[in-house]
């Protein structure tokens, strides 16, 4: 029993030594909060809408969502003056969109021409207001795919990025 008290006596010894980590948190904690700046922004980005995947054989992939997976599949919707088709997969939390090239001129008959197998195409998030975060961002110099938005697959306001602007990822803007 007396080794154990030394034992112990000498351990709390040492800690006595020890600096204080409270010290060390609170002033790492103080130097990063001063770093930090407020986001500029006189748009909001919301949440992500939906991810987008082109395939070569639609009528395949909606079978594989639907009867494989179980997903509830939306009907095939062409787009025109997008140059796609497009089915929508409901997921609970978002959505997948599954792009087929609609004529030769489609960006997705490029895009499938590139990638045989098909694959991600690009991600849609949600912004409060594509007007401003049109202006904003070039402002910012990031490209803008097209002058104005169109209307999208929701029938609300889209526009693309260049994904040479955004880490090699083409993002569409939907207004919600």
């Amino acid at each position: 029993m007396a080794a154990s008290v030394r034992t112990l006596s000498a351990a709390a010894g040492l800690l006595t030594r020890l600096p204080n980590p409270t010290r060390t948190i609170r002033t790492l904690s103080a130097s990063c909060s001063l770093t930090q700046k407020a986001p500029r922004s006189l748009w909001k980005l919301g949440r992500l809408n939906h991810v987008a995947i082109a395939v070569p054989d639609l009528e395949k992939a909606k079978s594989l969502y639907k009867d494989v997976f179980g997903a509830q599949v939306s009907e095939t919707i062409p787009l025109p003056e997008h140059g796609v088709y497009t089915v929508f997969v409901e997921l609970g939390n978002t959505k997948l969109e599954l792009l087929h090239p609609l004529g030769e001129k489609s960006p997705i008959t490029g895009f499938l021409k590139k990638n045989k197998d098909g694959g991600m195409h690009h991600i849609c998030i949600e912004v409060d207001s594509i007007t401003d975060a049109i202006a904003d961002l070039k402002e910012q110099k990031i490209r803008v795919l097209s002058e104005e938005a169109k209307i999208g697959a929701h029938g609300k306001p889209v526009v693309f990025l260049h994904p040479k602007d955004c880490d090699g990822v083409l993002v569409e803007l939907e207004e919600a």
